[in-house]
This record gives structure tokens, sequence and C-alpha cells, in this order.
């Protein structure tokens, strides 16, 4: 068996389950999309034409690219739910509060001269 024929081989195996998964018309559809690669109806590969790593690679892309949007199409009823709900947001993160001053009043170092408020008036007697 020659590197062709082993390509052959593996890809025939892997088109051939993603027939049982994906049925053959979508299979066979995608694997057809790969240049180089030529598939019978029964999902064996007859023929590749090209660099048998790089069609490897591109009918890889193929399916991974379908299985992505596999995954949209079936989470799009819940996506797509027109029942009234609370809406999702995100939870409000809580600002940090600032401590407050210290309650204790320091005393100056040195003592501040006291001015009085009002002096009196001098009486002239």
């Amino acid at each position: 068996m020659n590197g062709q024929q082993d390509y052959k081989q593996l890809l025939s195996e892997v088109i051939k389950k993603q027939i049982v998964i994906l049925g053959p018309d979508i299979t066979l559809l995608k694997a057809r999309n790969v240049p180089g690669l030529v598939v019978a109806d029964d999902g064996t590969v007859t023929d590749i034409s090209g660099d048998s790593q790089q069609i490897t690679q591109k009918l890889v892309d193929q399916f991974v690219q379908l299985s992505g949007e596999i995954v949209k199409k079936t989470m799009e009823p819940l996506l797509n739910m027109n029942q009234p709900t609370t809406p999702l947001v995100a939870p409000a993160i809580p600002t940090p509060v600032m401590p407050a001053p210290s309650a204790t009043i320091q005393q100056p170092s040195q003592p501040v001269a006291q001015t009085p408020l009002a002096q009196e008036p001098k009486t002239v007697g």
C-alpha cells in the first residue's frame, strides 16, 4: 500500500462515519467541497490529487465548520425564545467604600495661641 492509498482508506473511513452521523447528503456535499478529493456516493474516496495532508486538513475544516453551524442551529430556539423573562444583566459590582476619617482629633504638637473672640469695651472712668 502506498501513502496515497493509505490516505484514501483513512479519509473513506472518516467520511463513512460522518455519513452515519450527518447523513449522506450533507456529508458528501462537504467532502466534495474539498478540491482534489473525489468521493463516491457510498463515501469511498476514489481519488486524491494534490498534497494528501492538505486535503485531509481541508476535509477536517469542512466538518469543523459544519459542526459550528450545527451547534448554532441547535441553540437557535434557545436564543430566540419570545417569552418575557428577566433580561440577563451582569451583576452590579459593589463600589468600594472609602473608610471614614479617623474619629480621633489629633492635638497640635505646639500650643496654639488663643485669641479672644470679642474684646470687652474698656471703661474710661
